[in-house]
């Protein structure tokens, strides 16, 4: 279970269970990603070559745009 993922040159952290952030200084600061309970409690996060999939408590989401916006998958 991840999670934090390098993904694009960015490290992407879960940060509690409706948020996520981001950090281009190799997690010296971190900067608000995502936040939203629409998507339900993120549980983890998987770089996926092009995409971010991140398994939630509403089920499986996926990100083209590195986890600026989420969309369900399936």
């Amino acid at each position: 279970m991840a999670k934090m993922i390098n993904y694009d040159g960015e490290l992407i952290r879960i940060a509690s269970a409706n948020k996520l952030e981001y950090s281009k200084t190799d997690g010296k600061s971190w900067s608000s990603l995502f936040n939203s309970t629409s998507i339900g409690d993120i549980q983890d996060l998987t770089d996926n070559g092009k995409e971010i999939l991140a398994t939630t408590s509403k089920g499986l989401y996926v990100s083209k745009n590195g986890g600026r916006a989420w969309s369900k998958r399936g």
